[in-house]
């Protein structure tokens, strides 16, 4: 059965935003998106605790706080530190990917530069994360 999500999208690029944004209604998915402009946003976002997302996706490289400074605090949080996060990045340093892996990220996605293949991967990871099981808890 496949659900609605909450994402809460951490990303300092207004284009970035805006595509993902026009990806989820193109795809028409009915999934619920909450912005956060960089790490610090977020923590603030998360730490309300009000409504925790059921996935975060998480840039690197963002101004103020970057996404391993992010992922590093959200590790250490013992009310937080089940979130699954996958990474949305542009980059592709293999330096990058392994500490996030050890940080503890549920995935890792490089941003693909055709709209098309972009689309594709998103619909891919969000397909599985509205199906998994840890969701639904």
């Amino acid at each position: 059965m496949t659900r609605k999500l909450n994402i809460l999208l951490v990303e300092d690029d207004m284009i970035e935003i805006m595509k993902l944004n026009r990806t989820i209604s193109s795809l028409n998915l009915n999934h619920k998106i909450i912005e956060a402009n960089n790490g610090e946003e977020a923590l603030t976002i998360l730490r309300q605790k009000e409504h925790l997302p059921d996935i975060i996706l998480l840039d690197l490289n963002m101004t103020k706080m970057n996404g391993i400074e992010f992922l590093n605090i959200l590790r250490n949080d013992e009310q937080l530190m089940h979130i699954p996060t996958i990474i949305l990045t542009t980059s592709n340093h293999q330096k990058d990917l392994l500490e996030c892996y050890k940080t503890g990220v549920s995935g890792y996605i490089t941003k693909p530069l055709k709209y098309e293949d972009y689309v594709i991967k998103i619909e891919k990871v969000l397909a599985y994360w509205s199906i998994n099981e840890l969701i639904s808890v």
